[in-house]
């Protein structure tokens, strides 16, 4: 049963949750513009830029929906019924954020994957079909007024929230994969690899975590507006996760800039070395290397810091 707490004041809620998020992102822009501004290529300053734009448009479409709910329309009860514009538009550009930084990470399966068509169609596939079904969702509700008719689009609501949800499992397993096959056997390559693989898990748990929420609300509430609440953050949380990948490059990278001691003993090589020779002295080499791995690129690459911006600035 829809009452004003599991309606509007679940809508407040998503609200100041993804208001809160959406301070993070400030904060993470900065640092990335101050940090990396000067560094990166143009179109990942591009991205950055685009994504912030959309999210802050997303912030005050839903922040302007509350409004005009519960300040507004205080006194006039009857407004509950209707639909609000902002509210419907708000979904354009909760699927524009989920596009672009899908695509980004489509793009590192691309490149992980070394350039293999088919998992990388896969990919695009679910990333632009859930785009589709949130351009379609944002056309048809427009045209409608009240929030029974919008039930009529409850097949499609759902519909964009599973495809996210596959969407984003699907590319953080291939990202987890590929990351575990490119292990070097050098400690600190491994240690950064895993921090790697740690941050694509978490990206894919958590867009899939809060698409898969808002899903089994609109099975479970569908006529109240919990779903909302959950629905209100995932854009705030492709954002998030992105930036925080891109902050942290420079960190992960420093995992490698230690000499890595490789100690190894020749009667390891007896297989090659003359059967005479095998009583001599065992003799421990020590070599220091110092090496940084793009793993994009799917081989052993120099990071030189003057050439980050072409060669390692699309570290996952």
């Amino acid at each position: 049963m829809a009452t004003v707490d599991n309606t509007m004041g679940a809508s407040l809620l998503g609200v100041i949750f993804a208001a809160g998020l959406y301070g993070v992102s400030c904060v993470q822009t900065w640092y990335y513009f101050n940090r990396y501004g000067s560094k990166d290529l143009w179109y990942i300053k591009t991205l950055v830029g685009l994504v912030f734009t959309f999210d802050s448009i997303h912030q005050a479409l839903i922040s302007h929906t509350v409004y005009w709910y519960v300040i507004t329309n205080y006194s006039h009860p009857e407004a509950l019924s209707k639909l609000v514009w902002s509210i419907l538009l708000e979904v354009l550009f909760n699927g524009l954020i989920g596009l672009i930084v899908q695509s980004f990470l489509t793009m590192r399966v691309w490149r992980l994957s070394n350039r293999n068509i088919a998992l990388t169609g896969v990919t695009a596939s679910l990333v632009l079909a859930e785009f589709g079904c949130s351009v379609a969702f944002t056309i048809q509700s427009l045209q409608l007024e009240t929030w029974a008719q919008l039930g009529e689009l409850k097949g499609l609501s759902m519909t964009v929230n599973v495809l996210g949800a596959a969407a984003d499992l699907f590319i953080a397993l291939i990202l987890v994969f590929y990351l575990h096959r490119s292990r070097t056997g050098f400690k600190k390559s491994d240690t950064m690899i895993s921090k790697l693989m740690l941050f694509s898990v978490s990206t894919g748990l958590l867009t899939a975590f809060c698409a898969v929420a808002s899903l089994v609300s609109i099975l479970v509430w569908g006529k109240t507006l919990i779903y909302v609440a959950f629905y209100f953050s995932l854009g705030r949380l492709y954002f998030n996760s992105v930036l925080a990948t891109l902050n942290a490059r420079n960190d992960i990278r420093a995992l490698t800039d230690d000499p890595e001691d490789i100690t190894f003993s020749l009667q390891t090589l007896s297989k090659v070395i003359p059967r005479s020779a095998s009583n001599r002295p065992t003799i421990s080499i020590k070599i220091d290397t110092t090496q940084e791995v793009n793993m994009e690129k799917g081989s052993e690459k120099s990071c030189n810091t003057d050439k980050s911006q072409e060669d390692c600035s699309m570290i996952p």
